[in-house]
């Protein structure tokens, strides 16, 4: 396996053909999943439990709910040194969210007219965390601690085949609603309710093609924060050390075959020395070696504005490149400064969240954050003699619109002010 170094005609053909990328292609899953959601709306848990049977090793007599008793023994087995590791990464992410929750305010925009902003958190959320390659007890945390920062007061889990890890995170968070279903028949039970799983206001998480497809097909029913597709990392580096390059393009490359990773340098040298340091390393890691001989690229510029041009086109999940070149950064997920900050640091510990756009969303918005958990509400307060100082301006444009209504909604405050 050789990572590929392109530059000229090549470079620009591989851009062409990611730039325009989508957060995942569903067409060949869609119609698969668009039964299994229709089924699970239609017949609640009697659907849910056949699919959960069928694929997510639920037992006939098992409940679909976990007890909160098999959550806390689930701690209780953890090993001290994960015990400690989740009570860490759970820390950092929580304060992160404190630091990034939006705050109330209320401001007199002129003389008797005061506007304000209210916060308050949804009803009901429903977090997805995956169970398929490998358990990740990290996406509880980043799922759940952001809506209990929010002041959710409906948090609940649902997981396919949930390893011990994630049940013991989900305990130490104080989870009391955890459910063992997975896939499309879980996303659809979220969003519209059976017997055993409430409805939610909206459904938070990465996962697979499936459950991917099944939130875009509930999304007008029930909020969701976005489709995400594979994995996504771009490097840029001109004089960086060829090893962590190496090691960051492996770690990335090994969450999916169709991750895309891709190191810009103006660099030959450099180029050629990760292209090795990867060819070695991925010898005992065959996702990564599938995923960086098919989508991963080391790509050649003339120079570091070339490169941030570049990467600002694919608008990748997860960026790292030099400080000072943070401030040209237009689109990105999250960013990753200086060389011993791995991407790695920001899946589990560093505490911003992963649960990033993928597929270009980068363009026009950032990771899951507290704000996907509260809605900002504005509000108005006029008194006498504000009315008097706002309404002719309004009166005009009412009456511009033709809205005499609106405009005679105004005049009559003023004649009684």
């Amino acid at each position: 396996m050789r990572i590929r170094i392109l530059d000229g005609p090549k470079r620009d053909r591989f851009l062409r053909s990611i730039e325009d990328r989508g957060a995942t292609d569903l067409a060949e899953v869609e119609p698969a999943v668009r039964r299994i959601v229709k089924q699970v709306r239609r017949e609640g848990d009697r659907a849910l439990r056949r699919y959960a049977e069928r694929w997510d090793g639920l037992g006939k007599n098992e409940s679909v709910r976990v007890p909160e008793a098999v959550l806390q023994q689930a701690w209780q087995k953890t090993p001290a040194e994960l015990r400690d590791a989740i009570a860490q990464a759970a820390a950092n992410i929580r304060r992160f969210c404190e630091w990034q929750k939006p705050e109330e305010w209320r401001r007199e925009i002129h003389p008797g007219v005061c506007v304000g902003q209210l916060v308050r958190p949804l009803a009901s959320v429903g977090c997805y965390v995956p169970g398929g390659r490998y358990p990740l007890p990290s996406t509880l945390l980043m799922t759940v601690i952001p809506a209990q920062v929010a002041g959710v007061p409906e948090i609940r889990v649902v997981s396919p085949r949930p390893a011990q890890a994630i049940l013991a995170a989900a305990a130490f968070l104080g989870v009391s609603e955890f459910y063992r279903v997975g896939g499309a028949q879980a996303v659809a039970a979220l969003a519209y309710g059976t017997e055993s799983i409430p409805r939610v206001d909206k459904i938070v998480g990465p996962g697979n093609r499936y459950v991917t497809a099944a939130k875009k097909l509930v999304a007008f029913d029930c909020a969701i924060e976005f489709l995400a597709g594979p994995t996504e990392a771009v490097f840029i580096s001109e004089e960086g050390n060829a090893v962590f390059i190496a090691c960051d393009l492996v770690a990335q490359a090994e969450h999916d075959p169709d991750a895309l990773c891709i190191l810009i340098t103006s660099s030959r040298e450099l180029a050629k020395a990760v292209q090795a340091e990867v060819q070695q390393r991925v010898r005992t890691n065959p996702i990564a070696a599938a995923s960086l001989s098919r989508r991963g690229a080391i790509l050649l510029v003339a120079s570091l504005d070339d490169a941030i041009e570049i990467s600002n086109r694919i608008a990748p999940e997860h960026l790292t490149l030099p400080a000072e070149l943070a401030p040209a950064v237009q689109n990105a997920g999250s960013v990753f400064l200086s060389e011993f900050t791995p991407q790695s640091a920001g899946d589990y510990i560093s505490g911003p969240n992963h649960v990033l756009p993928t597929g270009g969303m980068a363009r026009v918005r950032g990771g899951l954050s507290v704000l996907d958990y509260v809605r900002l509400i504005s509000y108005q307060e006029v008194s006498g003699e504000g009315i008097h100082r706002i309404a002719p301006p309004a009166i005009v444009l009412a009456e511009a619109e033709g809205l005499r209504g609106h405009a005679e909604s105004l005049r009559v405050r003023c004649s009684h002010a």
